[in-house]
């Protein structure tokens, strides 16, 4: 078990490494559904200082939530800027998810590419032209990956958020009935709890069935289908990864959150705090790069297990197995 933890990590995280560009491409990703999604957020701020004759600068100097729930009031007891507000985040989050599938369909293309191309990069000796046989990534592939799962991609995606938003409805119920009930707040925080744990369970069995997807060239049923078989046959190893990556999220988290207010200490001192917002700036990138390399490196490390479970399981090998698979039936 712990050979294999260590050579699936390691393979993922060399073949991130051998096409690291995808992670900038990914991080750029991400961070414009970012961007657009606080253009309706702001635009719902001057809305709201329009509607109640306030400047937009003294309501954003309010706290986050006295400025959410004054947001939120406002625009509840005007039914016509509510439903320009809500159309606006409609068409961003729409919009802004298909690319995220888009960018992410190419993404995992070019990783399960440079997984079947890569000799055994994770077993000594480790040599640079070694691991550049893992490297996979140009525009013409990138685009090729992208044009062919998006559909597919779309379609779970646009499942996944469906999940997220029953889900959220159904935690901001529950938590309303049980501060209705007169329940303290350690029961919010089980209920808070909960409810991260459960996103997180979803996300990870979402990301499975991206690579499946992309490994099979099968569709969106089958795909969630052999996903599920690759849980039961390599159920240790999966969770043993997966434990080990949100572990160094986790760290990760937590160590950003300590730069951040170290640099917030800086910003009082004379002088030194004209450096803060570059700083802010270059550590909010590289916090970006470090989680999508995490992440990318994770895919490939389910890819070496999903590869063992099925000569294992089948006694095939999977690149030849994936090439000539007959479940194309996806387009």
């Amino acid at each position: 078990m712990r050979d294999t933890l260590k050579y699936a990590l390691k393979r993922g995280a060399l073949i991130a490494a051998a096409n690291w560009p995808v992670v900038v491409v990914q991080e750029i990703a991400d961070s414009l559904f970012k961007v657009l999604l606080a253009m309706p957020l702001v635009g719902g701020i001057f809305l709201v200082a329009l509607v109640l004759g306030a400047e937009p600068v003294a309501l954003m100097s309010l706290g986050w939530r006295d400025l959410i729930a004054t947001i939120v009031g406002s625009l509840m007891s005007r039914p016509v800027v509510l439903t320009a507000f809500l159309a606006a985040m409609s068409v961003v989050i729409v919009g802004g998810s298909l690319f995220v599938f888009l960018v992410k369909a190419g993404t995992v293309s070019v990783l399960v590419k440079g997984d079947r191309a890569a000799a055994e990069i994770e077993r000594p000796p480790l040599h640079f032209s070694t691991v550049m046989t893992a490297s996979a990534f140009s525009l013409e592939q990138f685009e090729a990956g992208a044009r062919s799962l998006f559909p597919r991609y779309a379609r779970l995606g646009i499942a996944l958020i469906t999940i997220y938003f029953v889900s959220g409805g159904a935690y901001v119920a529950a938590v309303m009935a049980s501060r209705s009930a007169g329940d303290s707040w350690g029961m919010t925080a089980l209920l808070t709890a909960a409810f991260v744990a459960w996103i997180t369970i979803l996300n990870f069995v979402y990301l499975l069935v991206q690579i499946v997807i992309a490994a099979e060239d099968c569709n969106v049923t089958t795909a969630a289908r052999r996903a599920g078989q690759f849980l039961r046959r390599a159920r240790a190893s999966v969770a043993a990864v997966f434990g080990v990556v949100l572990g160094i999220v986790v760290f990760a988290t937590g160590a950003s959150l300590m730069a951040t207010a170290a640099l917030g200490l800086i910003s009082f001192v004379p002088l030194l705090g004209l450096t803060v917002l570059p700083l802010q700036l270059a550590a909010w990138l590289f916090r970006g790069l470090v989680f999508q390399y995490v992440a990318l490196s994770s895919i490939g490390a389910y890819l070496k297990l999903y590869r063992s479970s099925l000569v294992t399981a089948d006694g095939v090998v999977f690149a030849d197995w994936a090439a000539e698979s007959p479940n194309r039936d996806s387009r």
